[in-house]
């Protein structure tokens, strides 16, 4: 995030919303979700913000925080449909050890013969870090399912 030279200085919104192609018709976001997020990212405060949209720092907070929240359904909803897509999905129970998560994702890659593009230290670290806190330590505590696309990127799911 970049902050403005002048913390009077808001970025040109509308200028940032035609350099990243933002359509509002076809976008989860609403356009003024589009003109706070971008406003925000580049380091504006919400009682800028709100100043410069001609409403309350608390609406600022409001928008913000939905167009978080769709960005994020977004994000989970592209992740379903590349698990959906994928050739490969192996489930991991509840209690299995994080160890051996990944001969299990290399065997089933083996039976569909997809390459998978992560070392086994790798894997471990991925499927930790993408299950948060489904995985505690070495141990998995909620059923999750690794996905594994035709080209061998990895994906991680709640079960």
């Amino acid at each position: 995030m970049t902050v403005p030279d002048d913390d009077s200085a808001l970025p040109d919104v509308d200028a940032l919303l035609d350099e990243v192609g933002f359509d509002a018709g076809s976008s989860v976001l609403t356009r003024r979700q589009a003109e706070v997020l971008v406003y925000r990212e580049r380091g504006a405060a919400q009682t800028d913000i709100a100043d410069e949209l001609g409403t309350s720092r608390a609406n600022v907070s409001s928008i913000e925080a939905s167009a978080r929240e769709n960005v994020a359904k977004a994000r989970e909803t592209v992740a379903f449909a590349d698990a959906l897509d994928a050739p490969v999905r192996v489930p991991i129970e509840a209690g299995t050890d994080l160890y051996d998560v990944p001969n299990r994702v290399y065997s089933a890659c083996d039976d569909a013969n997809v390459k998978v593009t992560r070392t086994a230290p790798e894997l471990m670290r991925l499927v930790g870090e993408a299950a948060g806190d489904a995985v505690q330590g070495r141990q998995v505590r909620v059923d999750i399912t690794v996905a594994v696309t035709g080209e061998g990127e990895v994906t991680v799911r709640r079960s």
